[in-house]
């Protein structure tokens, strides 16, 4: 059996690159295809040519060459991977060849994080990157909160790490459309301080579970009804996961999980938000579900702690 977590990617045998997106596969491996092999691709390795396929590009595709592949995500069965590629694999020979990921992995390591708890994902994972890729970095468990915060402080001083100034801040509000506004946006996104700029290059701190951490899988429910809810976070360890995991006290919702990355770290333990999602049953449990759709609407999660602090509600 392959064991692989998210970030993780594979390559099947016709170099179909996929990127894993869930940590639990009951019959194949649960991924979304992001690079396949095109002689007119604009990304090149090993003089091989690929393309980069969007989400909404890449289940075209599947649909129409590999039907019996796509259900929620795309399910890869064993026999036809060629390799898995993991995030830590290639984060020495990157910190050699990178002086950007070799500033990222000094600041972490200063801090106390081990190499070993470290690694790149996305286009730099496959060796497919170019001269406008962001850096995925990747830190494993507890460690990333260590992490997070020594980023925060190499920001605060002087050296290759810096703060995100408001016209990336725009770009990336844009690119991910959310239902709130970007001042609310930009309020939430610094306190993450996951996120920053290393000479010029925007990158992007990655939480994956430990494997000691991963002990069920999140079973799908069925879909109740849409809702707004008001509710005090209980538990946030596992905010910045994908799914993000909030539970919270409320007379009828278990739990918030969101789907969306932008709702990733939104609040903190003890802190009361407003959510809006789809409620689920599972079994006995229901859970509101943010996230539904690729750039879901009328779905966000906003910390009114956090707002009325700053004089925002």
């Amino acid at each position: 059996m392959i064991k692989t977590r998210i970030r993780d990617f594979l390559i099947t045998k016709e170099g179909w690159i996929f990127a894993v997106s869930d940590y639990f596969h009951p019959h194949g491996i649960r991924s979304t295809l992001r690079y396949v092999p095109d002689e007119k691709g604009e990304r090149e390795f090993n003089g091989v040519r690929y393309k980069k396929y969007d989400f909404d590009v890449s289940f075209d595709f599947m649909r129409k060459n590999r039907p019996e592949w796509v259900e929620d995500v795309h399910v890869v069965p064993e026999s036809e991977i060629r390799a898995v590629l993991r995030p830590p694999e290639v984060i020495d020979a990157l910190a050699r060849s990178d002086s950007r990921i070799a500033a990222i992995t000094r600041t972490l390591e200063e801090a106390g994080v081990p190499r070993s708890r470290m690694g790149v994902t996305g286009s730099f994972l496959p060796g497919l990157q170019n001269e406008g890729s962001d850096v995925d970095f990747v830190v494993y468990g507890n460690h990333w909160f260590t992490a997070r915060d020594a980023i925060r402080e190499a920001k605060a001083s002087e050296g290759p790490i810096e703060d995100i100034d408001e016209d990336m801040w725009r770009k990336i509000y844009n690119k991910r459309i959310p239902e709130i506004s970007f001042e609310e946006f930009v309020l939430h996104e610094k306190r993450k301080g996951n996120r920053g700029m290393v000479e010029g290059t925007y990158f992007d701190l990655l939480f994956v579970r430990d494997w000691e951490q991963i002990s069920e899988p999140v079973r799908r429910g069925k879909d109740v009804r849409r809702m707004k809810i008001e509710a005090r976070v209980t538990n946030a360890d596992l905010a910045f996961d994908s799914p993000s995991v909030y539970r919270v006290e409320h007379e009828e919702i278990d739990h918030v999980l969101s789907y969306t990355h932008t709702y990733a770290g939104q609040a903190l333990a003890g802190e009361v938000i407003e959510a809006s999602g789809m409620v689920e049953e599972v079994g006995s449990i229901k859970r509101l579900v943010v996230g539904t759709s690729r750039e879901p609407k009328g779905e966000w999660i906003r910390s009114l702690t956090l707002l009325q602090a700053e004089g925002m509600i």
